[in-house]
């Protein structure tokens, strides 16, 4: 069936979406549709603003509407300790926990040479960049326990590693809650390697 112009682009701009599939696209443009004209208004008026007003701090790269972003200025932050994360969206995560108190870094991707990714189109090189006053004296490698992460991981480590920085990686293991018999081999290992004593 041929769908009308208008509600074929809408259904094509929804599946452009990162895990949006043909049928999620298609609810959703018919949700849109059968919403208020303000209310749809509002949406495309909510995604015009963040995409104009939102952009990256220039000390670590994460999602800001201020630059430097509102981490790197708070007061309370010790900026000593860097915790380097792939995305912007893995900040949200960590600051959910509400246990870490120091900076961030956001390296915008991990290394992939498949994918034609290296460490310079990576935030490598601005990661180094804030090793050069002093004041770091802890790197948090807080990348994805993936291939890629881990490869990651391991290259920033080896750079940081002659500056006298500290380097460390988090923990990997079962979640809690978990069981055992649904866990895969990489992460039972990664839980054994990582147990603390009791």
């Amino acid at each position: 069936m041929k769908r009308i112009e208008p509600l074929a682009k809408l259904i094509e701009h929804f599946k452009a979406l990162p895990g949006i599939g043909s049928k999620t696209a298609v609810r959703l443009a018919y949700h849109v549709l059968d919403m208020e004209p303000e209310k749809a208004r509002e949406l495309a008026a909510a995604i015009v603003n963040a995409k104009e007003k939102i952009g990256y701090c220039s000390v670590c790269f994460n999602l800001s509407d201020e630059n430097p972003c509102r981490i790197c200025r708070a007061d309370g932050r010790d900026k000593s300790v860097i915790c380097v994360v792939e995305q912007p969206q893995d900040v949200d995560a960590v600051e959910r926990m509400r246990d870490f108190h120091g900076v961030y870094h956001v390296l915008h991707g991990a290394l992939s040479p498949l994918e034609g990714v290296g460490p310079e189109n990576l935030r490598i090189k601005e990661l180094l960049a804030r090793m050069q006053d002093g004041v770091v004296k802890e790197v948090i490698m807080a990348t994805n326990p993936n291939v890629e992460g881990e490869a990651t991981a391991m290259y920033i480590a080896r750079l940081l590693k002659p500056l006298g920085i500290k380097v460390t990686r988090i923990a990997h293991g079962l979640p809690v809650g978990g069981d055992l018999e649904y866990a895969d081999e990489v992460t039972l290992s990664r839980a054994m390697e990582n147990r603390i004593e009791l």
